[in-house]
């Protein structure tokens, strides 16, 4: 993530100092103060009717040929819950129905910084895939057969929406 070094409203160069106990950039001549917020990130836990599980394989960084759950960042303006589903029909063609919240964490990754994550239960009636340019492959599995998801918040998100069920 690329931070301010002008001000971006009078375009002085901004300073540093310690804000509501935070190291943070502002700017001496009108006041700004840079904060630096996470981004949000919903993500698709989405089982079929027979209580398979969907993973599917990235085509792009981050994780790039990693197994993993969908999802992707929320547009302006978007509920947590229909960006779940838009990203769930962008990357699949899958048409969900939000079941329950999974949870809520927060990560600090290399390439966008701060992410705060909504995980979802999704159900799917259709499970039939159609794959986007984001993914190499996806599929539903059941628990015993799953390939191996290795990214560390997905692997919490699986356990986290296994112990609810």
């Amino acid at each position: 993530m690329k931070h301010y070094l002008f001000c971006p409203l009078c375009s002085t160069k901004l300073d540093k100092a310690l804000i509501d106990g935070r190291d943070r950039m502002f700017c001496p001549q009108c006041a700004w103060v840079h904060y630096i917020n996470p981004l949000p990130v919903a993500v698709a836990y989405t089982l079929n009717k027979k209580n398979e599980l969907l993973v599917i394989r990235r085509a792009h960084e981050p994780a790039l040929n990693e197994w993993a759950l969908p999802g992707g960042f929320l547009e302006a303006g978007e509920e947590p819950h229909e960006g779940c589903l838009r990203e769930l029909m962008e990357e699949t063609s899958l048409n969900g129905t939000i079941d329950r919240m999974i949870g809520i964490y927060h990560r600090e990754v290399e390439m966008y910084g701060s992410l705060l994550v909504i995980a979802y239960r999704v159900m799917v009636a259709d499970d039939t895939l159609t794959i986007n340019h984001e993914l190499f492959d996806a599929g539903f599995f059941t628990h015993h057969l799953l390939p191996e998801v290795r990214i560390p918040l997905h692997q919490q998100i699986i356990r986290d929406a296994l112990t609810l069920e």
